[in-house]
């Protein structure tokens, strides 16, 4: 039987709902997750996010556990519980006994961090929590979720700032491919909606507070987003012996990196990562369909993918389906590319490319074909997902529908 990694289960937490199936309508309907910030302090100007509106801990965890867990390891082990369930596998079951857990995120807990300091500064205490470090350092989600689902294999996190997640799921697919492993759970995990963090967001000037258009002519930046995606990958071999539904094949990963300015995109960088994605998938190009963009809808972003996709696709470019679905579930950061990987999965399975929402008329330089605000039924043999970091960090996924 070949060597190959396929994805057997999904979980997320979303602006757009607290699972994979509300996720996943809510994209089909073109329908934004984006509304306005509540309890934000006045001396904040950033006044939209897509937050996961209505969420209760206290509904999901024990009290024992709950001044453990930061918003970003909650949401984590949330999306983990439902991957594993939709998986077909139990928490603490012998098949976890032996799994990978690799997490990624882009700020940590960052909530317990704004509360230690509000605390310590703001109203003058003399002493921290003591559960502080490990509730707020950026590894605490992985350990949760393996705490949680009694996993004990490779546990750890990946931090790469808006690529995390998709580097987390190209070191998880490592280590099935080396049988390191047979099962691994990977993905991201983010909640930046911290006075501290939107006071930094808002000094880069790149936040819209209209909403997120990727690739229309009169976008006005990327919007904020919360939230943890997860998925479980696993050997072939070792997915079919138990039984398991396959959604599709995890069947390359193409990293890169820039090496060149610390926040404008790079067209040769981003071309590199594709090319990589789609050579280590055993691919042609012209057998790719659907493109998953990074697409955070700012000016140098959008424009660099749409030349780095011509680069790459050459003449078959216009017969991709490129959407952003940021638009929907807003730019979760370290999050971002585990939804939507869940995204890009969901689409293959399903034979429908979500849209990309809010959008008018396309942008100077942006002449793909964007699908716009309706989703389409399309057969997919071949998808990519791209996200691109701060830092010039490149990772691309590539997936291919399973026929097995």
């Amino acid at each position: 039987m070949p060597n190959k990694v396929v994805i057997t289960g999904l979980g997320c937490v979303s602006g757009l709902g607290m699972n994979v199936p509300d996720f996943w309508d809510g994209m089909c309907e073109g329908r934004s997750g984006i509304s306005p910030l509540a309890g934000i302090d006045e001396g904040v100007k950033i006044r939209l996010g897509a937050t996961v509106n209505g969420y209760q801990p206290e509904s999901h965890f024990s009290t024992s556990d709950l001044p453990l867990l930061d918003r970003f390891s909650q949401f984590a082990i949330l999306a983990a519980r439902e991957a594993i369930h939709d998986a077909g596998l139990e928490a603490s079951g012998d098949n976890l006994a032996e799994a990978a857990a690799i997490i990624g995120t882009g700020c940590g807990g960052k909530q317990t961090d704004e509360e230690t300091y509000s605390r310590l500064y703001k109203e003058a205490h003399s002493r921290a929590h003591p559960m502080t470090i490990p509730k707020g350092m950026p590894s605490a989600a992985a350990s949760m979720v393996s705490m949680h689902l009694g996993i004990k294999g490779p546990v750890f996190s990946v931090a790469s700032a808006c690529a995390s997640a998709a580097h987390a799921v190209c070191q998880g697919r490592m280590m099935v491919l080396s049988g390191l492993v047979d099962i691994a759970v990977v993905g991201g995990a983010d909640t930046p909606f911290t006075y501290g963090l939107l006071k930094a967001w808002e000094a880069l000037r790149v936040i819209s507070n209209d909403t997120c258009r990727p690739f229309s002519r009169d976008r006005t930046g990327m919007v904020l987003g919360e939230g943890a995606g997860m998925v479980v990958i696993e050997s072939q071999k070792h997915a079919v012996r138990r039984g398991a539904r396959i959604y599709a094949e995890l069947s390359g990963c193409g990293l890169s990196s820039d090496a060149g300015h610390i926040t404008r995109p790079d067209v040769g960088g981003i071309s590199c990562a594709i090319n990589r994605a789609i050579k280590d998938a055993g691919l042609l190009p012209e057998s790719v369909g659907y493109i998953n963009a990074h697409g955070t809808g700012t000016m140098a972003n959008d424009i660099a993918e749409t030349q780095a996709l011509r680069r790459v696709f050459g003449a078959h470019a216009d017969k991709l389906a490129v959407t952003s679905t940021k638009s929907m579930h807003g730019h979760a950061l370290g999050a971002s590319s585990a939804l939507e990987l869940v995204a890009t999965v969901r689409a293959i399975h399903g034979r429908t490319v979500p849209p990309t929402a809010n959008f008018t008329e396309p942008g100077e330089g942006c002449d793909l074909d964007y699908v716009p605000n309706m989703a389409r039924e399309q057969e997919i043999s071949a998808a990519l997902s791209n996200s691109f970091a701060f830092g010039g960090l490149n990772a691309v996924l590539a997936l291919q529908a399973w026929h097995g």
